[in-house]
């Protein structure tokens, strides 16, 4: 597939916006493990491969398993993932899919008993964060495989 635009050539003030709300939610408190688990489940809904790639790149950079990222797409099935982890990909589906969900209280009560107030704000700001960046790469057709992690892990 080739990428229609350059989106980030072609408007660098709007990028550099949307890396504003990254750089925040990369310096929010929040695991960075937690937030790669939360940015490759939400590309899998969202199917953008590009930020898959990226992510997951990013995760096994980061000290990721194999067997996690593997089983990320059933986490529900499996005993990888700790309450909070669960929590957050739970929240996730719900705000990825909000067209569907409405983030019905039932969940929110569950992710709650989890995080703070503002860490359930900050982990609301990473989804949204990723699934701006994933109708990106989408609609413009970013070039999944491309990508490079960084030669030094995020902190």
């Amino acid at each position: 597939m080739e990428p229609r635009i350059s989106y980030k050539q072609t408007n660098p003030d709007g990028i550099k916006a949307m890396w504003g709300l990254e750089d925040y939610v990369h310096h929010c408190g929040l695991e960075p493990s937690l937030l790669e688990l939360v940015k490759a489940r939400a590309s899998q809904i969202n199917g953008c491969a590009y930020c898959i790639d990226m992510h997951t790149k990013d995760a096994r950079a980061n000290g990721e398993t194999e067997q996690r990222l593997y089983a990320l797409s059933a986490w529900r099935e499996t005993p990888f993932f700790n309450d909070r982890e669960r929590a957050a990909l739970l929240w996730t589906e719900a705000l990825t899919l909000v067209h569907q969900t409405h983030a019905p209280d039932t969940v929110y009560e569950s992710v709650r008993q989890h995080f703070t107030e503002k860490e359930l704000v900050d982990l609301t700001l990473a989804i949204v964060a990723i699934n701006g960046w994933n109708r990106l790469a989408i609609g413009f057709r970013a070039a999944a495989g491309t990508y490079q992690p960084p030669a030094h892990p995020k902190k």
